[in-house]
C-alpha cells in the first residue's frame, strides 16, 4: 500500500476512534432531577442536573456514623450516573448543597454526613429514594437513568418518613377551583391517599381520598406538606398562557 494511502487510512481510523470515544462520553452523561430536603424539611434543591464523573474530598469531621469514623481527607472519584455522583455534581453549582461532608472510613462505601448546613446528628441520617422508592444500595452504587427523580432527605429517625407526591393539572383558570390529589409513598414505593395535607392555595386540608380544591389568581408553583413527611416537589400550574417563573 502506498505511504499516502497508509497515512489516510490511519487518520480515518483515528477519527473513527475519537468519534467513538466522544459518543461513549456523551452517552455516559445523564440528566436527572435532584431533590434535596435538609434539616427541618427545608428544600435545598429541586432542579435538573446533568451529571459527569466527579471527584470529592472526604472529611475527617464526617463522624455522624460514630466516633472515630471520620474520613481520610483524601479525594475519591464518583461516577456521574449514580445518586451520589448526581449530588456531588449538583453541589458544584447549587450553593445550598456545599460543602458535602463524606467519610471513606467504611469498606462498604462512602458515608454521607452533611449537605451544606444540614448535618446528620444523633438518630438522623440521609435517606435516598429514586423515583419514590428507597434505594437498596449505597449512593455511590445506586444507578441513575435519564429522567429519574433522585431524592436525598435528612430523615430525623428510622423508620423513614413517607414522601408526599402531588398531582395537579398543568393548566387552570384564574379564580376557578380545580382538584389536586396528594399521595404518600413509603420506602417500598407503594402509595396511598394522604389525608390532612396542606396544599398551596387550597381551601383546606386534603380529605380521606387525598383530594382538595385549589384556587389561584396567578401562576403558581404548588406543593403539599404535613408533619414530618417529606414535602412534595413543587408542581407548576399555569393560568392561560402565563406560567410560574422557573417552570
Amino acid at each position: 500500500m502506498p505511504r499516502t494511502m497508509k497515512l489516510r487510512t490511519a487518520v480515518a481510523c483515528a477519527l473513527v476512534l475519537c468519534l467513538g470515544l466522544a459518543v461513549t462520553a456523551s452517552a455516559s452523561a445523564t440528566t436527572a432531577t435532584l431533590r434535596v430536603v435538609g434539616k427541618g424539611n427545608v428544600v435545598l434543591a429541586e432542579q435538573a442536573v446533568k451529571t459527569s464523573n466527579v471527584s470529592v474530598k472526604t472529611s475527617p469531621k464526617a463522624t455522624c456514623l460514630g466516633a472515630g469514623t471520620g474520613g481520610s481527607g483524601k479525594k475519591v472519584a464518583l461516577k456521574g450516573n449514580t445518586a451520589l455522583g448526581l449530588l456531588a455534581k449538583g453541589a458544584r453549582t447549587i450553593k445550598q448543597l456545599a460543602p458535602l461532608s463524606l467519610t471513606d472510613h467504611f469498606s462498604f462505601g462512602l458515608g454521607l454526613c452533611g449537605v451544606g448546613k444540614s448535618v446528620a446528628k444523633g438518630t438522623a441520617s440521609w435517606y435516598l429514594k429514586i423515583n419514590h422508592k428507597g434505594a437498596t444500595v449505597s449512593g455511590e452504587k445506586a444507578k441513575v437513568k435519564a429522567g429519574d427523580e433522585v431524592l436525598w432527605d435528612l430523615a430525623p429517625t428510622y423508620p423513614y418518613p413517607e414522601e408526599l407526591v402531588l398531582s395537579a393539572p398543568r393548566q387552570a383558570s384564574a379564580g376557578v377551583p380545580f382538584a389536586v390529589h396528594v399521595y404518600a409513598y413509603n420506602e417500598k414505593g407503594k402509595h396511598k391517599p394522604m389525608k390532612g395535607a396542606t396544599v398551596t392555595g387550597a381551601t383546606g386540608p386534603t380529605d380521606a381520598k387525598g383530594k382538595v380544591m385549589v384556587m389561584l389568581t396567578e401562576p403558581t408553583l404548588i406543593s403539599a406538606a404535613i408533619g414530618d413527611a417529606i414535602p412534595s416537589a413543587q408542581e407548576p400550574v399555569c393560568l392561560g398562557s402565563k406560567c410560574p417563573a422557573g417552570s
